[in-house]
């Protein structure tokens, strides 16, 4: 009798044990979750832009002037330190310029067309690494990858392509933080030619982009 009432006991000892384990395991799973969670909302965050580009394509067929689009996107904030962050962006571009009386003297087996206004529309990746510089003021730099949505071709005898489909610029900026407010304005310099008639003139993108952004 002795024997089975302290094999019993023991019995419920280990149960006891087993079962406060699995609810420590459990808390301890909770707590991590919940840590992980919020380091993520505090190391990454999304949002969405919007704004004005002011464009220009430089080249000797095209007005050495600035016209203007606008752009409109979303972008993700990746913490790396106190300092530098990585932010990645998605933004459809609309770029605008005119060509100059040149033009047919360059081209005048292609370029047929009285129509001088050009607009092109990209989807642009800036891939940028953002300094915190000082207070709310941050400097960010680094490479744009652009695709070419739509090749405006109403300037093009029998609709040829003048531009090619791809375009790699570098930009340099500020940004300013104000809360969940993104004001950021930067410079765009294209590094490759985009003429894609032949290489006679050489076509670069120019652009100043202005913008707004909330983050989510």
């Amino acid at each position: 009798m002795v024997d089975f009432l302290w094999h019993y006991t023991w019995s419920k000892i280990l149960r006891i044990k087993i079962i406060i384990i699995n609810m420590k395991t459990k808390l301890v799973n909770l707590s991590v979750a919940l840590l992980l969670s919020q380091l993520m909302m505090a190391q990454f965050h999304i949002g969405v832009k919007a704004g004005a580009n002011i464009t220009k394509v430089d080249g000797q067929s095209f007005k050495q002037q600035f016209e203007y689009g606008y752009n409109v996107g979303g972008f993700a904030e990746i913490k790396l330190s106190d300092k530098f962050s990585f932010n990645p962006e998605v933004l459809f571009n609309q770029y605008t310029s005119t060509l100059d009386s040149n033009y047919k003297s360059i081209y005048e087996n292609v370029i047929t067309s009285d129509q001088s206004k050009v607009k092109l529309n990209y989807l642009t990746i800036p891939l940028l690494l953002d300094y915190k510089f000082l207070g709310p003021i941050h400097l960010q730099a680094g490479p744009q990858f652009g695709i070419l949505m739509n090749k405006d071709k109403n300037f093009l005898q029998n609709g040829e392509s003048a531009f090619k489909d791809g375009d790699f610029s570098m930009a340099l900026g500020a940004q300013v933080k104000v809360a969940q407010f993104r004001f950021t304005g930067r410079y765009l310099i294209g590094l490759n030619n985009i003429n894609d008639i032949d290489n006679q003139d050489k076509w670069r993108n120019q652009v100043i982009q202005l913008s707004v952004g909330v983050a989510l």
